[in-house]
């Protein structure tokens, strides 16, 4: 079965899930940009509770941009505050110390567009859960008629998540399990058994 999946920021765990299941997956940039969805955020679980990480971005021909000309902006320090973020939240996690170093690296170099960023971690985080796939793109605008349409529910975080296994989260004792977050909640937290959870 082919899907095409709207482009995520450390994307959430079923994005991940139903990703790694798709046969021909591939990944939309001739859309339209579409602002605040997971193309530029992702949630991740704090003492505070659930902390939405986002990354700047410049729209080179305004409200037409194409999400493949989407270019990120460096004009504020996202990549420190991000890595912080990320940092205060989970190091004390079981798996911080071994996913960490891996993760730190996407926040170390500059990326010129969106697209690119999100490759880069998306690779990362394939490999890190040891799921052998290749990331394709799409050639051209295909119009969306389906509600259900993963380049709509995904961006929207409205896929199933009732039928997402529970998994120990620190600050759960705090506020519970949360269910989708970024699928870096799971690296973190469950480590090896995260791609035996998806």
């Amino acid at each position: 079965m082919s899907q095409i999946f709207p482009t995520a920021y450390l994307p959430s765990i079923e994005y991940i899930s139903l990703f790694s299941k798709t046969e021909n997956a591939s990944i939309e940039i001739f859309e339209t940009y579409q602002k605040q969805s997971c193309r530029t955020r992702c949630d991740v679980m704090t003492a505070n509770g659930v902390q939405t990480l986002t990354v700047p971005v410049i729209k080179t021909n305004g409200n037409h941009t194409l999400t493949k000309d989407i270019e990120i902006s460096y004009k504020e320090s996202w990549q420190q505050v991000h890595l912080r973020c990320l940092e205060s939240a989970y190091r004390k996690s079981a798996y911080f110390d071994y996913y960490f170093p891996y993760l730190e690296k996407i926040y170390k170099q500059k990326f010129n567009t969106l697209i690119e960023l999100n490759e880069y971690s998306m690779k990362a985080i394939l490999k890190l859960l040891k799921i052998k796939k290749e990331i394709s793109y799409t050639n051209d605008f295909e119009k969306i008629t389906d509600e259900k349409d993963y380049r709509i529910a995904l961006s929207k975080n409205e896929v199933n998540k009732e039928g997402m296994p529970e998994y120990y989260q620190v600050f759960s004792d705090r506020h519970g399990f949360i269910s989708n977050l970024s699928i870096v909640d799971l690296l973190f937290n469950e480590g090896p058994n995260s791609a035996m959870l998806l």
